[in-house]
């Protein structure tokens, strides 16, 4: 009888807390909503059930956290604490990625720089609210809508809110179609929104091929603090476009952003322990990445508008809410607001172009605060 006793003294139910089940709904919901509603699946589902798998109690004699040195979590987590994971990511992002259509308008590159807007507004509102320099500038890079950004610059500048950081950056670049289209129709006028846009031009490929090499060394010269993040991006693209390294593009798109996918979303969803998750720093925290993702969204749609007062040949502000760096939710999301006023409108690949300017300008942004900041 002692040793039944003892027993259920180690089980889940007996040490179970309000905090913990909290966060088991939480776990619960993201599954749901990335199985029912298609939100981001190929994250929330591995960030879902690492939540399940990170707020079961457990005896404080079982090292089996991701907090606790020397358990199997914690070998996994160390690639999001060290920053391993995110540059991974970047290689696979790079060795999937177009820049044909923001060569071919290079003006919509502004409309990706103008969006970054947002992290530097939220940088200052979290400065306002009590958080230290560093922890600011982690929490306001939510606002790039770039989950690999956010955990490589909490990593360096804030590791002990990156788990907090990292669950609010995915979460709303998950929410991306719930989050923007209210935004993008209260900044449009009808007119506005069924604004037909030029075709993109052809581009070659030596403008491909060099557009990586070229960017790379501008970006990384303006922010060496973004030697990583971009450097891997940039590789991961050149592989694509020179043709001759199929295999290791091939490689870089598939199997390993697969896997980094699954390690990274997992570990970062084990390490929302309710303990060290649920505090009003969190709270403040999810509060502050959604005013960044709403405010980087807003100044992408109003520059596209600025824009239009010295063009003739106008842009159509909804592609401006693409300027965020959720590749490419947010240029379908461009599409679908557009479709839904005029069905012959095509604006995705329009969207593509301040799109994938957006990764670039958040990696810069993170590169920028890290080398200002990291000292």
């Amino acid at each position: 009888m002692d040793i039944f006793l003892q027993f259920l003294e180690t089980t889940g139910f007996a040490n179970m807390t309000l905090e913990n089940a909290c966060m088991l709904l939480v776990g619960l919901v993201f599954i749901a909503l990335a199985i029912i509603k298609d939100y981001e699946p190929l994250l929330l589902v591995p960030i879902g059930f690492g939540i399940l798998i990170g707020n079961i109690p457990t005896s404080e004699s079982m090292s089996l956290s991701v907090y606790d040195k020397g358990s199997v979590l914690s070998y996994i987590y160390y690639g999001v604490q060290e920053g391993i994971f995110p540059p991974l990511i970047f290689l696979g992002i790079g060795a999937m990625t177009d820049f044909s259509t923001m060569l071919s308008n290079p003006k919509l590159v502004l409309l990706g720089a103008a969006a970054q807007m947002g992290i530097f507004l939220t940088l200052v509102g979290a400065l306002y609210l009590g958080f230290l320099p560093q922890e600011a500038a982690a929490i306001g890079i939510i606002g790039g809508a770039d989950g690999p950004t956010a955990i490589f610059l909490s990593a360096k500048l804030a590791p002990h809110l990156l788990g907090a950081i990292a669950i609010a950056a995915y979460s709303y670049m998950a929410l991306v179609p719930v989050i923007q289209p209210p935004i993008m129709r209260l900044l449009t006028t009808k007119e506005e929104r069924l604004i037909h846009m030029t075709p993109p031009r052809h581009v070659s490929r030596r403008e491909k091929i060099i557009f990586p090499v070229a960017a790379f060394l501008i970006c990384t010269m303006i922010a060496p603090g973004a030697i990583v993040l971009i450097g891997m991006l940039f590789l991961g693209n050149l592989l694509k476009e020179s043709t001759v390294t199929e295999r290791l593009a091939n490689s870089a798109r598939n199997a390993m952003i697969d896997i980094v996918t699954i390690l990274l979303g997992f570990s970062v969803g084990a390490s929302t322990d309710a303990s060290r998750f649920i505090t009003k720093q969190s709270l403040m925290i999810f509060g502050l990445g959604a005013l960044s993702f709403a405010i980087a969204t807003a100044c992408g749609v109003l520059f596209a508008k600025f824009m239009n007062l010295f063009l003739k040949e106008k842009i159509n502000p909804l592609v401006g809410a693409a300027g965020v760096s959720a590749v490419p939710d947010s240029a379908r999301v461009v599409q679908m607001v557009g479709h839904k006023e005029d069905p012959h409108n095509f604006l995705l690949m329009h969207a593509m172009a301040p799109n994938v300017a957006g990764v670039i300008g958040s990696a810069v942004a993170a590169g920028v605060l890290w080398s200002v900041l990291g000292n």
